[in-house]
C-alpha cells in the first residue's frame, strides 16, 4: 500500500465517526496510534538490546496487548479501553523513573481521542497494524514518508500550518549553519521538529561511537508550546533514531524571564522560524527588558535567541518582511543585532514559501554573537523559470538553494561577489536608514510605470476614443443595414 494510500484510507475512515471534526483532529487521533505502533515495535528492540530492560506500561497497555489482534476488542469496550483505562495510564507516566515512561507521559499529557466509534477505530487500527511494523528496516523509512505525508497535511490545516517549516528552508539553513558534534542546538520554537530532526541527520554522519550517539541526544533541544505539534516532534525525533528524546520539551519558551538564565544555559547554535503575527497573552512582555517589550511573538523570540547564543554561537532564523522594516521595539532589536552581533547574510524569500498557511514574503537571516556587524550581504532568492509562485504541488526543493551555496564562500564566506540576486550594504547606511533592514535588490532593472494622475487621464483618454470608435462602427452598420433595404 503506498504512504498516500494507507493514510488516506486511515482518514476515510475516521472521516465516518462523528467525534472527530477536520484535518487537525484527525492528524492528533493518528499521531498518537502511530505513536503506541512505534513504541511498541521499539520495546521489542530494547529488550533485546538493553540489558534489564523493563517496561514502564502494564501489560495490559502494550499495543501488542489490545491493538495487534485484528480480532481483537472493538465497539463499545474498545472505547471503554482506551479512554478509561489507556489513556489515563498512559498520562501518569509523565515523572516515570523509567526515561521511556516519562517520554510517553510527554506525548499523552496532552492527547485525546476522539473517535466515538469503537469499531471505525478498530478498523483503523487494523489498518496500521497490517501495513507497518517499525523493526522492519524498510517500514522505517515508510514510517518517516507517513510523517511527511501527515507535515505535509498539517501545512494545509488551517492555522496548524504554522508550526511546520518546509524542508527545503530547514536542509538548506542546517547544511548552512553546519553543527558540530558536541555543540548545543536549540530551537526555542520547535513546532514539528523539522529543524531538529535535520541537524539529528546532519549529526549521525559525524558520530562514531554510542557516546557520539548520546551526545546528540543530549545536545539537540527543542521547545514547543502546543500538544499537536510538540507529539508529532517527540515522535519526529524518535523515527529518526533519538530513543529518549526528553530534550524535547512541552513549555513556552518565552515565559521565562531572560534574567533566570544561567551562563551554563546559553547554547551554540539556534535554528528557527519562530510564529510570526501571533500575540502573546498578557505579562509575557514583563519577562524581557523594557525596551523589547511588546506581545508580538517573533519579536520576543528574536530578542530571546540573541540572548541564548554564547559568544561565538551562531544562528538562522526565519522572519517576515515586516521585522526588516518595523520600527519601535524592532529596531531597538536591530540595533543590537547590528552592534553585538555578525548579521553577515540576509536571504530574501519570495512569496509562496509558506502557502497556504501565509503568503507573507519571509527572510532567513544568519549571524554570530560576539563581533559587530560591518556589511550585510543580501541574496534574492529567485522563483524557478516559469514560476509565478510556490503552492503544495509546486514547492520550494532544495535544489533550489544550491545558487546560495555556491555564491555562499564556504564556512568563512570568502571571494563573495554581488550579481543579479546578491549585494552588500555596509552597516554605516544601515544604521542612516534608522536600521531599516528592507532594503531592495539595487540589481534589478525598476519597471517605472509613470505618474498615477497621468496615467489616469491616459485611460479615460483611451476609453473615450474606444467609445467614439465603437459609436462610429455602430452608425455604419446602422447605416449599411438601412441602405440595403
Amino acid at each position: 500500500m503506498s504512504i498516500n494510500t494507507l493514510v488516506k484510507s486511515v482518514q476515510d475512515i475516521m472521516r465516518k465517526d462523528t467525534g472527530v471534526d477536520g484535518d487537525a483532529q484527525r492528524i492528533s487521533q493518528l499521531v498518537w496510534l502511530l505513536f503506541l505502533k512505534i513504541f511498541d515495535d521499539k520495546e521489542q528492540e530494547w529488550e533485546l538490546t538493553i540489558e534489564n530492560y523493563t517496561s514502564p506500561l502494564q501489560p495490559q497497555h502494550r499495543w501488542s496487548a489490545w491493538a495487534s489482534n485484528p480480532e481483537g476488542i472493538t465497539g463499545e469496550e474498545l472505547i471503554d479501553f482506551v479512554n478509561n483505562d489507556l489513556f489515563p495510564a498512559l498520562k501518569k507516566l509523565k515523572g516515570h523513573s523509567v526515561p521511556q515512561g516519562h517520554v510517553v507521559g510527554l506525548i499523552f499529557e496532552d492527547a485525546y481521542n476522539y473517535m466515538k466509534s469503537g469499531t471505525l477505530l478498530r478498523q483503523v487500527i487494523n489498518v496500521i497494524e497490517e501495513d507497518l511494523d517499525f523493526n522492519s528496516m524498510q517500514d522505517r523509512h515508510l514510517f518517516n514518508d507517513i510523517y511527511e505525508k501527515i507535515l505535509g497535511d498539517l501545512q494545509s490545516a488551517g492555522n496548524a500550518g504554522e508550526y511546520y517549516t518546509p524542508r527545503a528552508v530547514t536542509q538548506f539553513m542546517v547544511d548552512i549553519i553546519d553543527p558540530k558534534l558536541g555543540e548545543i542546538i536549540l530551537d526555542p520554537a520547535c513546532g514539528t521538529g523539522g529543524f531538529l530532526t535535520g541537524v539529528v541527520d546532519h549529526l549521525k554522519k559525524q558520530a562514531k561511537t554510542p557516546a557520539d550517539n548520546l551526545k546528540i541526544q543530549e545536545n539537540v533541544r527543542g521547545v514547543e508550546k502546543k500538544p499537536l505539534p510538540h507529539q508529532l516532534a517527540m515522535t519526529n525525533m524518535m523515527l529518526h533514531g533519538i530513543d529518549v528524546p526528553t530534550q524535547i520539551r512541552h513549555d513556552n519558551t518565552l515565559a521565562r524571564p531572560l534574567r533566570d538564565y544561567r551562563a551554563s544555559e546559553r547554547v551554540d547554535v539556534v535554528l528557527a522560524n519562530p510564529p510570526f503575527g501571533g500575540i502573546e497573552e498578557n505579562g509575557i512582555e514583563f519577562n524581557f527588558p523594557s525596551n523589547y517589550q511588546t506581545r508580538e511573538t517573533a519579536d520576543l523570540f528574536m530578542a530571546l535567541i540573541m540572548h541564548l547564543l554564547k559568544d561565538g554561537g551562531r544562528a538562522g532564523v526565519v522572519l517576515p518582511d515586516g521585522f526588516l522594516f518595523g520600527e519601535g521595539v524592532k529596531t531597538h532589536i536591530k540595533k543590537e543585532l547590528l552592534h553585538s552581533f555578525n548579521l553577515h547574510t540576509i536571504i530574501r524569500l519570495p512569496k509562496g514559501v509558506f502557502s497556504p498557511y501565509t503568503n507573507i514574503k519571509t527572510n532567513i537571516l544568519f549571524f554570530e554573537k560576539g563581533t559587530p556587524t560591518q556589511d550585510v550581504w543580501f541574496f534574492e532568492h529567485p522563483y524557478p523559470e516559469g514560476y509565478k509562485s510556490y503552492s503544495r504541488t509546486r514547492p520550494l526543493t532544495r535544489a533550489e538553494f544550491d545558487r546560495e551555496i555556491e555564491w555562499w564562500g564556504g564556512a568563512a564566506r570568502v571571494d563573495r561577489q554581488e550579481n543579479e540576486y546578491a549585494w552588500k550594504v555596509s552597516v554605516d547606511d544601515i544604521v542612516a536608514r534608522n536600521y531599516n533592514l528592507d532594503i531592495k535588490n539595487p540589481h534589478e532593472v525598476e519597471v517605472t510605470h509613470g505618474d498615477p494622475t497621468e496615467l489616469m487621464a491616459e485611460y479615460l483618454e483611451l476609453t473615450r476614443q474606444v467609445q467614439d470608435a465603437q459609436q462610429a462602427l455602430k452608425e455604419e452598420l446602422m447605416a449599411a443595414l438601412g441602405g440595403g433595404r
